[in-house]
């Protein structure tokens, strides 16, 4: 939605809100992040809190001079390096913030952040990445993956997740509006709190990927190096097509496994810098990604070079490319992250790329930039604001504001067309 809503009422209004962002950690610039830094364009205003923030001064610089306030957990014995070691304590690390002087509380959650206490007379609004899915359907994976299958560690680790499990839904009915990154999501919201969520999909710099001048020979993947990310499904499916080639960026604990998967057709290049990332991007043939993600940046930021993706069909890929099913499709889907589908998957594409079009697939992507983020979401939060506002009879709320507030609702039903 690109309706223009910030008038001098509007303005007037938010400059009297006194407003919190809570986010879960601070470690790395990265796609909750991104959110996080255009929620603060939006509300420049706004104090800013997390768990820990160990961002390191390089990646710093879309916090500003803002100041981060952190939680007990950021003074621990090994917090920099082991914080996810915390994750027991932090329910009540969370739980300790003093949010009680604002007004709106903007949660930025894919664990804990939704957890804060507010009042009733403060709205609580919630952009939700994932519920915490290693405590949920993943658990079992997750428990795998840690070896903590059998044992007493196992045992402790089981009923940690229960506990966990618990206390996420309890602090989901603190939340007093679900916002979801994609439908994936709602749906997930639904299933695990039993809440209404509406879809606001994350920003992403479309201006840092602009289209390439040529294609090369190579298909490519990138990401993490982490066992949900299937990279080395990717990498077998290449042992069974050794005329074509594959390039892989990134690194992580399953580098091993994927270089063992590897034969001469694949190359391995580690974490590169975006500039090559960018570059491999607007060359490579096709982007190939057999990762059920929540919404999934990659696959975009591939799209809007003019790189078609090759996609496992389910998650946030569903909404984020158009498969040949599409009039103006952008990718092609497989349905099994296995290497045999993969493997099905490019041949599919390879039968079918002359419909597939570069300048589609960066259309396509370009509707997921910065700019449609910041208007949805102050859009949706001045709404939901002035239905809350008219409703509540706020202490300390006087007439001019509340006459501020119904000038603004009026707009705001105007501009969505109610």
């Amino acid at each position: 939605m690109t309706v223009k809503i910030v008038d001098a009422a509007a303005a007037d209004l938010l400059k009297g809100l006194r407003i919190a962002i809570v986010h879960e950690w601070l470690v790395e610039y990265a796609g909750s992040e991104r959110v996080v830094e255009q929620i603060l364009q939006i509300f420049p205003h706004a104090d800013l809190f997390a768990v820990v923030d160990f961002l390191p001064p390089e990646s710093r610089a879309f916090l500003g001079d803002r100041p981060v306030r952190t939680t007990f957990i950021q003074n621990l014995p090994l917090a920099r390096s082991k914080y996810r070691s915390y994750l027991p304590l932090m329910p009540l690390a969370i739980e300790q913030l003093d949010l009680s002087s604002y007004d709106l509380v903007i949660s930025s959650s894919h664990a804990v952040a939704k957890g804060v206490i507010t009042g009733p007379d403060q709205l609580h609004i919630s952009y939700v990445h994932t519920p915490m899915r290693y405590a949920w359907e993943l658990q079992h994976q997750y428990l795998r993956e840690s070896g903590l299958e059998t044992g007493m560690r196992s045992a402790l680790a089981r009923w940690l997740l229960h506990r966990l499990r618990m206390w996420d839904c309890l602090s989901a009915q603190r939340v007093d509006v679900f916002v979801a990154n994609s439908d994936f999501i709602r749906r997930r919201v639904e299933k695990v709190y039993r809440r209404e969520a509406d879809v606001i999909y994350p920003p992403v710099a479309v201006g840092d990927f602009p289209m390439g001048q040529s294609k090369g020979n190579f298909y490519l993947t990138a990401s993490r190096l982490v066992p949900y990310k299937n990279v080395a499904a990717i990498v077998a499916a290449f042992r069974e097509l050794p005329d074509r080639k594959l390039v892989v960026i990134g690194d992580g604990p399953e580098i091993g496994r994927v270089r063992q998967q590897a034969g001469p057709n694949v190359t391995l290049l580690g974490r590169v810098s975006t500039d090559v990332l960018r570059d491999y991007m607007q060359r490579a043939r096709a982007f190939i990604f057999a990762a059920e993600e929540d919404f999934g940046i990659t696959p975009v930021e591939a799209q809007l070079c003019g790189t078609p993706v090759i996609a496992y069909g389910r998650g946030g890929t569903r909404e984020t490319i158009r498969g040949l099913d599409h009039a103006v499709p952008t990718g092609v889907f497989f349905f099994h992250q296995t290497a045999k589908s993969i493997v099905a998957g490019l041949q599919e594409f390879e039968a079918n790329h002359e419909r597939i079009l570069e300048s589609a697939c960066r259309e396509n992507a370009l509707r997921f930039a910065d700019e449609r983020f910041r208007a949805e979401f102050l859009f949706y939060v001045l709404r939901r604001w002035a239905d809350f506002s008219e409703r509540s009879n706020r202490p300390g709320q006087d007439d001019s504001e509340r006459g501020r507030t119904l000038v603004l609702q009026s707009k705001l039903r105007l501009g969505a067309g109610t």
